[in-house]
């Protein structure tokens, strides 16, 4: 027994969905990152909880809550459709936004611990020697922190594959747009071909293990967060 055609679909589409959100989340979760490792603003423990809210929030509750904000009377959808884009939900894109809210903290938190670790002597001896910034960022946090930000990239990866919950709310279960392979499984199931159902939770189970395995054979002293 081999993968099917769908199955091979849905691999494909899960493995597009999985890379653009971890590229996404880098962007944007490494500013948040920095300004929540060295603030000292009274807003630090609010936006911090905002964050982290998704480790602790059924994924259903996200999920509709985005699927409201980007439906047509939604904040966002009504953007959406000035923008003249349609709306978001039960689409690619849709998935990709919900997406990147779902993985957050699995990106920020590591990069935040790995430059809170540094403290500020480093930066402080490259300012000394008039580094600026962005200098100091790129040739200073960058290398030193590179762990962090590999740990970060490995989890948001890995736990964007993993959804499923969040993307069957906004994506549907529409083949070759929004059917990942987790709402492919529960397809699977849902029709009692449990043999095709095995073959590819296997297959995700031996991906999970090649995950953690690489995420702690390349970054031994990883931090728990």
């Amino acid at each position: 027994m081999g993968f099917s055609d769908a199955d091979l679909q849905a691999i494909w589409l899960t493995l597009r969905l999985a890379s653009l959100v971890t590229l996404l989340l880098l962007l944007i979760g490494t500013p948040i990152a920095w300004w929540l490792a060295r603030t000292r603003s009274r807003w630090k423990g609010p936006v911090g909880a905002v964050v982290a809210l998704p480790l602790v929030l059924p994924p259903t509750v996200l999920g509709f809550y985005l699927l409201v904000a980007m439906g047509p009377n939604g904040p966002v959808g009504q953007f959406t459709q000035w923008l003249g884009i349609g709306l978001l939900p039960f689409t690619f894109w849709g998935l990709v936004v919900a997406s990147v809210f779902y993985s957050m903290p699995f990106v920020v938190q590591p990069i935040q611990n790995a430059i809170e670790a540094l403290g500020e002597r480093p930066l402080e001896v490259a300012a000394t020697l008039r580094a600026g910034p962005w200098d100091r960022f790129f040739t200073v946090v960058l290398p030193l922190a590179r762990p962090g930000f590999l740990t970060a990239a490995i989890l948001g990866f890995a736990h964007t594959v993993g959804e499923f919950g969040v993307v069957l709310m906004i994506g549907g279960n529409i083949p070759g747009a929004t059917r990942v392979v987790s709402v492919q499984i529960f397809d699977y199931v849902e029709a009692m071909e449990y043999g095709e159902a095995h073959w590819l939770a296997a297959s995700m189970v031996i991906f999970s293990f090649l995950v953690l395995l690489a995420l702690y054979t390349l970054n031994p002293n990883q931090r728990k967060f």
